[in-house]
């Protein structure tokens, strides 16, 4: 398997990485922190805009919003490169990858007007209300309410949501509710754009196990929440192909992400035991693995197949052979790997502050990607299914 790339991708790399040099926000610029995934500092935003202007927030969009018409493989080696450098292009990872993506494809003009190209110009944030109390993975269990008004003007929405990653901080919430409760269950929710600041509408942020000042999931209440009924995105009853939609932009490059947070491991920590040996030569093969495979599958794209059950092997390879790593190197690390705060990796200031905290805090974060997207048991119900053929059980 050839896993160069073609001049005109090499070229498009050289442009990414010129402007890198000359852009990047410095060290005491990126002096204030990003609180939680709602949150972008003033530079940020500054930092996101450029992008947008210049066409390298997110490349595979058209101009007018942030892109520049690339192709997979030109998305892929700009994906690789902020990753080889350890950058995140947005502190609103969600509020860029999935919403403003999601509106992109299923909202309307006004709608890619008003919200989209704000959330990609870090002129506001957003976050996502998909997760309730009984309903986490299985989405189509969802409760919240809303109810559409005898005059059609609006829905009244009534109900809770919860992890939701950044909420107190952001403006508007793309929020899964059920708008027909006699449908089906997957056929009677709907997709509402909630500001955040409307009446109704309250905020819990509380903190993950990894330490109480680790405060990005919410709870988030809605009593008698008054949302226009323009703010509905795609058409009523269809929410379940918006949801699909929203996780299932970039399937193709997310298993990047698990790679990177390999690739960061095998530079942060060195084995001096022959067990510790054995699994980060266990690790190394997991990555050039997941690599492998990945790469196979953008080849796949690049020529216009589509394959997306298949990249749930992706998912659960990626995701669980980086949670086992960082397992292991806390053990390795003992009982100074649970000392909190702490760093386990030189400081970046274009990271989040996850990236390299704690050995105990890295790994305790692990466990989002097994969870977030799909969890790893519904992605081996995929693979068992759509991939292998089997029955249900």
């Amino acid at each position: 398997m050839r896993l160069t790339f073609d001049d005109e991708a090499e070229s498009f790399r050289a442009e990414f990485a010129a402007f890198l040099e000359a852009n990047l926000p410095t060290e005491a610029e990126a002096a204030e922190r990003s609180r939680s995934t709602g949150h972008l500092p003033e530079w940020a935003r500054r930092w996101q805009r450029l992008q947008f202007d210049a066409g390298w927030l997110l490349p595979g969009n058209p101009p007018e919003y942030g892109g520049r018409n690339a192709t997979v493989v030109q998305r892929y080696v700009h994906l690789e490169e902020l990753s080889r450098r350890r950058i995140f292009h947005s502190f609103n990872p969600q509020g860029v990858g999935i919403i403003a993506a999601s509106l992109l494809s299923f909202g309307s003009d006004e709608q890619k007007r008003r919200w989209a190209v704000p959330i990609l110009r870090a002129e506001m944030t957003a976050a996502l209300g998909m997760s309730e109390p009984g309903a986490g993975s299985d989405l189509a269990s969802l409760r919240t309410r809303a109810q559409l008004s005898d005059d059609r003007s609006h829905f009244t929405v009534n109900g809770q949501k919860v992890w939701t990653s950044g909420a107190h901080d952001a403006d508007v919430l793309l929020t899964f509710v059920r708008t027909d409760p006699e449908a089906p269950k997957h056929k009677g929710i709907s997709v509402l754009l909630i500001p955040t600041d409307s009446p109704g509408v309250t905020r819990r942020p509380f903190a993950s196990f990894t330490g109480p000042e680790d405060k990005d999931f919410n709870e988030v209440f809605f009593e008698d929440v008054k949302v226009p009924a323009e703010n509905l995105v795609g058409p009523r009853g269809e929410g379940w192909r918006v949801a699909n939609g929203s996780l299932g932009h970039e399937r193709t490059l997310m298993w990047l992400g698990d790679a990177g947070r390999m690739s960061d491991l095998l530079r942060d920590f060195r084995p001096s035991t022959p067990l510790e040996e054995d699994w980060y030569a266990t690790l190394v093969m997991d990555r050039q693995a997941l690599t492998l495979l990945g790469t196979a599958a953008l080849a796949r794209a690049a020529r216009g197949e589509t394959d997306v059950p298949s990249l749930s092997v992706l998912k659960v390879l990626g995701s669980e052979a980086s949670q086992q790593a960082l397992e292991r190197a806390l053990e390795a690390t003992g009982p100074e790997g649970l000392i909190h705060p702490t760093r386990s990796a030189p400081y970046h200031h274009m990271s989040f502050d996850d990236a390299f905290a704690s050995w105990f805090h890295r790994y305790a974060r692990s466990f989002g990607g097994t969870i977030a997207g799909g969890t790893s048991e519904i992605q081996r119900g995929i693979i068992a299914r759509r991939v292998l053929g089997l029955p249900r059980g």
